[in-house]
């Protein structure tokens, strides 16, 4: 095996800490126009009057402040929402015309691309043609995908074994708690709003702390398509303060979560503690992604690094652990350095760039310390391991060779640039290392032999497998976790179905000739 020469890398460094004016030679950036609280309809301060900066990653440097929402911000906020559901038109209003103010929405996103894949390159470090080309794109196909099923929401009829008669309603469940995470601001708002709405529920989301600029302005134009004042209420701030008053907020319905396992159990205490609140947790991953001998050796190399350097690795299910059969390791070893040596890491806005910077300094320096600890703990490393440049959080892809599963970058989730490589024997072997773990989001398996990719996924205890593919999503196909990545589940009719209650409804039927 070779190592990485990572003087390439280094060399990024000048490129690397761009700022804002450096970036303006393939974007311009236009100047920040929502910094406020989104409550009933309009942009206000926090009561408390407080801000905190917003971050730009690519030097570490403030862009803006935003307003610090807290309890008092999200009792006003709920107390919004709570009317508007109880007594606004938003969930008395027909299922197609709910479609039709969704549809707009999209359109409005549609014509605001450019801006908001700007917000999320400059506020969480994500490539600008990721964002322009796919992230924003997806969420007005999210919206219209939900759009569509709004006026779709059956009930059954039920066949009872006694006089009686029989059916079921499918009502929204009622005012919903979104708490986002940093990783994917704009596909975590509308995984978790689309369904919401189109159930005809009524909302109050926190985005995250470290990326809160373009969840504001998905507030303004959720206005400006006709979402009545009251249904969407976007609240800055804080986990502990603003995060763990939705989560135990009496007048909640339900709270939709996607972050750690940490936060996660954290908010399922709240919400017992508080109204037994109905809770969807979206949590952690330490994906397994399985390559057989008889894989092709360039394909499987490409899912393989795709799967866990794709946006810095910042993705829930990351291929983060990977094994291969020992008769092709070396052969995939060299094809993911030479990967590595190719891969560029650089300003987000420069369309040669592969990897912008991680989103945040904690998680920056949390990568770096994972890193440490796979030198430390005897793991070959390939490639990287070091950061890029002085200013900005940059990080060079990172690959260990020789992992043990005892180690800690093989049990715990990294959620950046770095993989863990590990050779196996047999497929039994593979299928007992893979599930050897807490998590359970996401695996995969690259063979030819259908008889062992169908036995590798149905042994992986995990919510989503990919059968020689890696990271393909679409907003029909269900995605969550078994184990501790949580339960519940997005996208699809199965999130929809996450914002409804079922009702049954019964009444006697007197001298009816059929039971």
């Amino acid at each position: 095996m070779r190592k990485i020469n990572t003087e390439r890398n280094l060399k990024m460094a000048d490129h690397c800490n761009g700022s804002s004016q450096s970036s303006e030679s393939f974007v311009n950036i236009p100047p920040i126009k929502f910094t406020k609280l989104f409550i009933d309809g309009n942009f206000v301060d926090s009561v408390s009057g407080k801000t905190f900066e917003a971050i730009d990653p690519r030097s570490g440097e403030a862009i803006t402040r935003v307003s610090e929402g807290d309890k008092e911000d999200v009792d006003l906020a709920v107390k919004a929402a709570r009317l508007a559901f109880d007594n606004g038109p938003w969930p008395r209003l027909s299922g197609s015309e709910r479609g039709r103010i969704l549809m707009k929405f999209a359109d409005l996103i549609e014509q605001n691309i450019e801006e908001l894949a700007t917000l999320e390159a400059i506020n969480g470090g994500k490539l600008f043609s990721l964002c322009k080309f796919m992230e924003v794109p997806g969420a007005a196909m999210t919206l219209r995908y939900y759009a569509g099923a709004a006026d779709k929401i059956y009930g059954t009829v039920l066949k009872l074994s006694k006089g009686l008669q029989g059916y079921t309603l499918r009502e929204p469940i009622g005012v919903v708690g979104a708490i986002l995470p940093w990783n994917f601001p704009t596909t975590m708002f509308f995984i978790k709003a689309a369904p919401a709405l189109a159930a005809g529920c009524t909302m109050v989301v926190k985005p995250a702390e470290q990326t809160p600029l373009s969840a504001l302005y998905y507030a303004h134009l959720a206005k400006l398509a006709g979402i009545p004042d009251g249904v969407v209420n976007v609240v800055n701030g804080f986990g502990e303060t603003a995060g763990a008053a939705i989560s135990s907020h009496m007048d909640i319905d339900k709270v939709s979560f996607t972050g750690s396992t940490e936060v996660g159990r954290k908010i399922m205490m709240a919400a017992a503690a508080s109204n037994l609140k109905r809770v969807s947790l979206e949590l952690g991953g330490k994906s397994p992604l399985l390559i057989f001998d008889d894989a092709d050796v360039d394909e499987a190399a490409k899912f393989a690094f795709d799967g866990i350097f794709t946006s810095k690795g910042e993705i829930c299910v990351a291929s983060s652990r990977i094994y291969v059969q020992e008769g092709i390791y070396d052969k995939i070893v060299n094809k993911l350095i030479e990967k590595a040596n190719a891969w560029v890491v650089g300003d987000p806005f420069d369309p040669q760039v592969n990897q912008g910077p991680q989103t945040d300094k904690n998680q920056f320096e949390k990568i770096l310390s994972y890193i440490e600890h796979g030198k430390r703990e005897g793991a070959t490393l390939l490639t990287g391991g070091n950061r890029i440049g002085q200013k900005g959080y940059y990080i060079q892809p990172t690959i260990f060779a020789d992992v043990k599963e005892d180690m800690i970058i093989a049990k715990e989730e990294i959620f950046g640039p770095v993989m863990s490589l590990m050779k196996f024997k047999t497929m039994e072997e593979a299928i007992k290392r893979a599930n050897d773990t807490t998590y359970g989001l996401a695996a995969g398996v690259i063979t030819k032999d259908l008889n062992v990719a169908n036995t590798v996924l149905r042994s992986i205890r995990a919510g989503v497998v990919w059968m020689n593919c890696y990271l393909l999503l679409d907003v029909g196909c269900p995605y969550g976790g078994y184990k501790m990545s949580g339960f519940g589940r997005e996208n699809g009719m199965d999130s929809f179905n996450e914002y409804l209650q079922t009702k049954s409804v019964v009444t006697p039927i007197h001298d009816s000739p059929w039971h």
